[in-house]
C-alpha cells in the first residue's frame, strides 16, 4: 500500500497553508487571523501521532479575537522536513524560536499539547525572551512528570507502559502504521474521555485522518524519536545537561488545562507544576480525556481566550 503524500494534510478552510524555514529546516505552518507583526502571535503544537489539524476549532476562533495563529506541524510530521536528527530537546526549543522569528515576531504565546506542552515548558526557559506566556493541556513539566512516574504508582501505570513500548527498534513503527494506523484509532479512544461528549461525525473524522497522516512516509518514526530520545538521554550528559537546565522557574504566565477524565496524565501530576512556575493556572475540562481541545472544544477556546486577554487596538 502506497503511503499518503505529506501533502494531504494541507486541508482546506478558512486559513492559510505556509511553509516556512528555521532552525535548518522547513516546517509547513497553517495561519488565520491578521498577517502581520501588529497582531500577537500565538503558536500551536501538537502532541504525538498528530498533526496541526487538531487545533482547527482553537486556530479559527483565536484568530476572530485578533490574534496572528499559527498552528505548525512539528519536525518530523506531516508535510514538515523529516531530518534523522533533532528531535531533542534543545533543538525543538530552537525550532520554535527560530519560527517565531522566522514568521516576523519578536515574541510569541505558546499554545501546546503533549509533546508539545514539553516543547512550550522547553522553549520557555531556554528561550524565554521570545516567549509570552504558555498555555499547556496535559502535559506536564518535564521534571515533574519524572518524578510522579518514578514516585506514583497511578501515574507510573498509566503513562510508563507505551512509553517503554516506544524504545524498541522498528517494531513500534510497524505498529503504528500497519492495518491503516489502526494502532492511532485505538491510543486516541483509549486515551479519550466520555464518548458521549464528542459528536460522532467529529470522533470519525479526527480518527480517520490521524490514521491517514500517521502513515506518511517517515512520519510515525520521527514521532518515537521524541520518545526514544527523552528516555535514553536519562542516562547521557546531554539529557542531564536538559534537565539540569529546565529545574527553574519560567518567569511567564502558565495555564495548564486538564481534562478531569484523562487517563494518560494524571490531575495530580499536573498539580505540581506550581514549583517551576509561579504565575500558574489550573483549568479542569469536566468529562474531556487526554484531548480536551477538540473533545470540548468551546471550553478550551474560552479558557485560551481569557488567558491571553485582547489583542491591543
Amino acid at each position: 500500500m502506497t503511503a499518503p503524500d505529506p501533502s494531504t494534510v494541507r486541508l482546506e478552510g478558512p486559513w492559510r497553508h505556509r511553509d516556512v524555514r528555521a532552525n535548518g529546516i522547513r516546517f509547513h505552518v497553517v495561519e488565520s487571523g491578521p498577517n502581520d507583526s501588529d497582531a500577537p502571535l500565538v503558536v500551536l503544537l501538537h502532541g504525538f501521532a498528530d498533526f496541526w489539524w487538531t487545533w482547527r476549532h482553537q486556530l479559527t476562533a483565536l484568530a476572530d479575537s485578533g490574534h496572528h495563529v499559527v498552528a505548525v506541524d512539528l519536525r518530523g510530521y506531516g508535510d514538515t522536513d523529516k531530518p534523522p536528527r533533532g528531535y531533542d530537546g534543545w533543538t525543538l526549543a530552537g525550532d520554535v524560536a527560530g519560527l517565531i522569528r522566522a514568521l516576523g515576531h519578536t515574541d510569541a504565546a505558546l499554545v501546546g499539547h503533549a509533546d508539545g506542552g514539553l516543547v512550550c515548558w522547553a522553549t520557555a526557559v531556554l528561550h524565554p525572551s521570545v516567549v509570552r506566556s504558555i498555555a499547556l493541556i496535559a502535559s506536564p513539566h518535564p521534571i515533574a512528570l519524572k518524578r510522579a512516574v518514578v514516585r506514583t504508582r497511578a501515574q507510573r501505570s498509566a503513562f510508563l507502559p507505551s512509553f517503554l513500548a516506544c524504545q524498541l527498534p522498528w517494531a513500534p513503527e510497524r505498529r503504528l502504521t500497519r492495518d491503516g494506523g489502526a494502532e492511532v484509532d485505538r491510543l486516541i479512544r483509549s486515551r479519550m474521555g466520555s464518548l458521549r461528549q464528542v459528536d460522532a461525525g467529529e470522533l470519525a473524522d479526527v480518527l480517520s485522518r490521524s490514521r491517514s497522516a500517521i502513515q506518511i512516509a517517515g512520519a510515525a518514526h520521527c514521532s518515537l524519536e521524541y520518545q526514544r530520545w527523552a528516555f535514553r538521554s536519562q542516562w547521557r550528559p546531554d539529557g542531564k545537561r536538559f534537565m539540569t537546565a529546565m529545574d527553574k522557574p519560567v518567569t511567564v504566565p502558565v495555564l495548564q488545562i486538564h481534562g478531569d477524565a484523562d487517563p494518560f496524565v494524571l490531575r495530580s501530576t499536573l498539580r505540581s507544576d506550581g514549583r517551576w512556575a509561579p504565575d500558574l493556572r489550573l483549568c479542569g475540562v469536566p468529562g474531556a480525556g487526554h484531548y480536551p481541545h477538540w473533545e470540548r472544544p468551546d471550553a478550551v477556546t474560552s479558557a485560551l481566550l481569557t488567558f491571553l486577554g485582547e489583542p491591543a487596538p
